[in-house]
């Protein structure tokens, strides 16, 4: 069943219900996750992924479960793959059993019936296995549980260590430093910025915001609250909005050309950025390799270490699996088992949720930081700081207003065009819900 949109932010909280009504699991009820009779033979299990070489890491399982046997399907990632899979819910007919998802999407899926509620199949250690950052990410604030985290995008603060040397520069451990050293930097060449504003990745920004201790959405009873316009989010995009107006950081897209180029010339000295940042830079500036080192990034309390994601997946199970306990059996192999982790870490490339893998599957540093040997070990102590985020059923639509409002934003250069452009991203947002049938709190 698809739920119509007045009812859907309540799904959410069904889970949670049942979960206190006891049953949600229970081995008298017929119809909820896990329910299922033991089948008499074989179970195949249809995996819908994107992930490179994510055949390889099934292969595994598969060797050591004869009677519980995953099949790879590969998939488009993003919108596409959960456009096709609400297609094959509503239809009733052609959904696998499990599915890659990325965390922003889960709470549309859940809205729309499309993943189940697997905290009753899961070991009870299982979210000691992940950041409260990234479990809040498939749990939505609730208990129940929709996906087990699969890979992570913690944040940091990548640079340039020769410039820093040249110029005589810290590596900023706060905001307030950033400031300074983004100041000093600019003032002695002022060629070179420390980063750029980028209006058109609503993700980072997430991030940044995330790390400051903002939740864009969240639920009050049965309906959706939406934040963006918090005191959180504010006072990040007035201090990027003040860096721009004073001219110490530059107000350019990432990704283009123009930003290319910066990062191999040397006029981009750093970037905050996600664990996936050695792949960017080493694509775009390949002769700056050993130049670049990455430290935790600048913390608005230094008593509270805190990090954002900007990227990252979820494995879920689909609502229509006729065999939700064998899916959710493997999908908690996968994501939290050495083995496995360790696989998805040498043949897919992935930066595990897994703590204790991200910890041991990664013991060299990336070949483009060769000249950093504690790389991982600082992405693991930072990525253990991850906050906890909830995103929403229109996050699609809320990173639309961010590309548009902060388009115009960073061309008025100014700290006040930024404080607006979040006003508009709220209000927006709120709209867009309100018109679309969900209940939206005050």
């Amino acid at each position: 069943m698809r739920l119509t949109p007045g009812t859907q932010a309540g799904a959410i909280l069904a889970a949670t219900a049942l979960l206190a009504a006891g049953c949600s699991a229970g081995a008298d009820s017929a119809d909820g996750p896990g329910d299922a009779p033991d089948p008499t033979g074989p179970v195949e299990l249809t995996f819908w992924t994107w992930a490179p070489n994510i055949e390889k890491v099934v292969d595994l399982w598969n060797a050591d479960n004869p009677d519980i046997q995953v099949v790879v399907n590969k998939q488009d990632g993003g919108d596409p793959a959960v456009t096709k899979l609400l297609t094959a819910i509503e239809a009733g007919s052609g959904a696998p059993d499990i599915m890659q998802a990325e965390y922003q999407k889960i709470p549309q899926l859940v809205s729309n019936d499309a993943v189940a509620d697997i905290s009753g199949q899961l070991s009870d250690d299982t979210p000691g296995h992940f950041a409260d950052g990234v479990w809040n990410a498939v749990t939505l604030g609730t208990d129940a549980v929709y996906a087990v985290p699969q890979d992570s995008g913690p944040m940091q603060f990548y640079y340039r260590a020769d410039i820093f040397e040249k110029y005589n520069l810290d590596v900023p451990a706060t905001w307030d430093e950033y400031a300074e050293v983004a100041m000093m930097l600019h003032e002695q060449d002022p060629d070179k910025y420390l980063g750029t504003f980028s209006a058109n990745d609503a993700g980072w920004f997430v991030g940044l915001t995330q790390q400051a201790g903002a939740s864009w959405y969240g639920i009050e009873g049965d309906a959706w609250a939406v934040d963006i316009d918090s005191p959180e989010v504010t006072r990040v995009a007035e201090y990027w909005g003040g860096l721009v107006e004073d001219g110490v950081i530059d107000n350019k897209p990432m990704y283009t050309p123009e930003w290319n180029q910066g990062l191999n010339d040397g006029t981009q000295v750093g970037w905050l950025s996600a664990i996936w940042a050695p792949g960017v830079l080493e694509g775009n500036a390949p002769d700056t390799a050993g130049k670049w080192e990455m430290a935790p990034m600048p913390q608005w309390d230094e008593n509270a270490e805190a990090t954002g994601a900007w990227g990252g997946s979820a494995t879920a199970v689909t609502s229509q699996s006729e065999h939700p306990e064998q899916a959710a059996k493997f999908i908690e192999w996968m994501n939290t088992d050495p083995v496995a982790v360790q696989a998805l870490v040498d043949e897919s490339g992935l930066y595990p949720a897994d703590i204790p893998g991200s910890e041991d599957a990664l013991a060299e540093p990336p070949a483009f930081f060769s000249n950093q040997e504690n790389f991982y070990e600082i992405a693991a102590q930072t990525a253990q700081t991850t906050q906890p985020f909830t995103y929403g059923p229109n996050i699609n639509v809320a990173y639309s207003a961010y590309n548009d409002e902060f388009a115009k934003a960073t061309e008025a250069r100014s700290a006040d065009a930024f404080v607006a452009a979040v006003e508009a991203m709220q209000q927006v947002t709120v709209d867009d819900l309100t018109n679309s049938g969900f209940d939206v709190a005050e």
